[in-house]
């Protein structure tokens, strides 16, 4: 799949968290996305999962646009994993990877 995002920005009010951001990730590709604390890292992921909706831009998988029906195709472990916190990272994706049919 590819990742395109086109434009994208989300704000918070008054606030911009994420301004203009547009990349392209091709099928196969490993990401790392960088940037110091504040810098929109989180809201543009939670955008690409569609848990925020962007105040503009685009967002898609190979041309699909993403939303809740498409949302599926990706999966998200967040810093801080408030639901089993004393379980391992490895053991939480594969029970989570096991309730998803993988």
């Amino acid at each position: 799949m590819v990742l395109k995002l086109e434009h994208v920005t989300k704000r918070f009010g008054h606030f911009t968290a994420v301004d203009n951001l547009s990349l392209i990730i091709p099928k196969n590709e490993i990401f790392g996305f960088l940037g110091a604390n504040g810098a929109g890292k989180t809201t543009t992921f939670r955008m690409i999962l569609g848990l925020l909706e962007p105040s503009g831009g685009k967002i898609g998988w190979d041309e699909m646009q993403l939303n809740y029906s498409t949302s599926h195709l990706v999966g998200y472990l967040p810093e801080e994993r408030g639901l089993y916190p004393k379980l391992k990272v490895r053991d939480q994706i594969v029970y989570l990877a096991r309730l998803r049919g993988m």
